[in-house]
């Protein structure tokens, strides 16, 4: 039987290709280029964000670092800059509730003290954001918030050997000093330490974070609604129409915050302590010595710092703990002295005025702020002396 034979093709075979030449990649590369270096800059005068007196980064923002430092491009020279973790940031309190707004009241010049503190920091990732998002900050005034907290067990100063998941791991030592608990892959590491230094990467971050609830288009595309069988509303939606070009603001009624919230009250109704912490001694904790670099680096900067030293909630320990929690607040002193810092150690609030054992109540809040503002130290500080 006769087998046919493929029927052959005459002329140049059809290939589906574009083959750039030296001028051509040329121009590709001007373009891809002009875009990485122009969107970010452009894109801070086409989006709407608005702040006033008492702004903070919003919870929901917390890691939108490109974020951060353009809020810090907005401090005026005469501002003075109150720099820490979610004591500062105000955990249980509203916008007029944290201590910047109080100190704001005190000196009765609404917007003196800006709010730069960030939910979920810790000194580790605190030197980071300062490091690689602070510079705006280089030759003002900064209180700058010691909490003791992160130095009362090896789990919370990081020090543990055991994994652990914590918050801003893009800001912390990727590589040195080492951080026993953080076991990131090399790529994880790699990928924070390159954003720190690209502003496009930054940004794009910055439209994950403020426009598709902190995922890439991938997976909020694919996000599921929770049913079962779970469904994909995102899917059919146009991603561009997601992008408003306005930054949102803290919730007006957030139920989590403020007197009106349920977590807004004292972390105990009878005021004894009895929870016993597991202090890391200073020259062995990871958060001190990120702290002291930290500090250092304010310096170089010019910044005149003034450390606020606690309000620690003392109440909430149990008593053999206060010996080891007065060594380290003692030991801390010590060194901001030695390296000429100016340093403010409040007494501790009222046990009824904490709601755990470093968030003050707004009342808390309140009474710091007075207490911060009528001491003779801060004056002089205040004043240049």
């Amino acid at each position: 039987m006769a087998t046919s034979k493929p029927a052959q093709t005459s002329g140049t075979p059809f290939v589906n290709e574009v083959r750039l030449n030296a001028r051509q990649w040329t121009a590709v590369l001007t373009i891809l280029v002009a875009v990485t270096l122009l969107t970010p800059p452009l894109w801070k005068k086409a989006e709407q964000f608005e702040t006033g007196a008492d702004y903070r980064i919003p919870y929901s923002l917390s890691k939108d670092y490109w974020l951060y430092e353009r809020r810090l491009q907005q401090v005026a020279a005469t501002n003075i800059i109150v720099l820490g973790d979610s004591v500062v940031w105000g955990e249980y309190v509203r916008l007029n509730g944290t201590l910047s707004h109080f100190l704001n009241e005190q000196a009765g010049q609404p917007g003196k003290f800006m709010n730069a503190g960030v939910n979920g920091l810790f000194p580790l990732a605190l030197e980071g954001l300062v490091r690689y998002y602070g510079t705006p900050l280089n030759h003002r005034k900064v209180i700058l918030h010691c909490n003791v907290l992160w130095m009362t067990s090896p789990k919370a100063d990081l020090s543990t050997t055991k994994e652990e998941r914590f918050n801003h791991v893009d800001l912390v030592p990727q590589f040195a000093p080492r951080i026993p608990c953080y076991k990131a892959d090399l790529n994880q590491r790699l990928g924070a330490i390159v954003e720190r230094h690209f502003i496009f990467s930054q940004w794009a971050t910055h439209l994950q974070s403020t426009y598709f609830g902190q995922k890439s288009l991938v997976s909020w595309t694919l996000e599921e609604d929770g049913n079962d069988p779970p469904l994909h509303p995102n899917v059919y939606k146009n991603p561009f129409e997601q992008i408003t070009l306005n930054v949102p603001s803290e919730p007006a009624d957030d139920p989590e915050r403020g007197s009106s919230s349920p977590r807004h009250k004292p972390w105990s109704t009878t005021g004894e302590g009895s929870t016993r912490f597991e202090w890391v001694e200073l020259n062995r904790s990871l958060q001190w010595a990120a702290f002291q670099r930290l500090v250092k680096l304010l310096q170089l900067r010019g910044n005149d710092v003034l450390i606020l030293l606690g309000p620690f909630n003392e109440h909430i320990m149990a008593e053999e703990n206060h010996p080891a929690f007065r060594r380290t607040r003692d030991g801390i002193r010590a060194w901001l002295m030695k390296n000429q810092v100016t340093c403010l150690v409040p007494e501790p609030l009222p046990s009824q005025l904490y709601a755990d054992a470093s968030h003050p109540l707004t009342e808390g809040y309140q009474l710091l702020a007075n207490r911060i503002h009528t001491d003779a130290l801060f004056q002089r500080w205040m004043n240049g002396r």
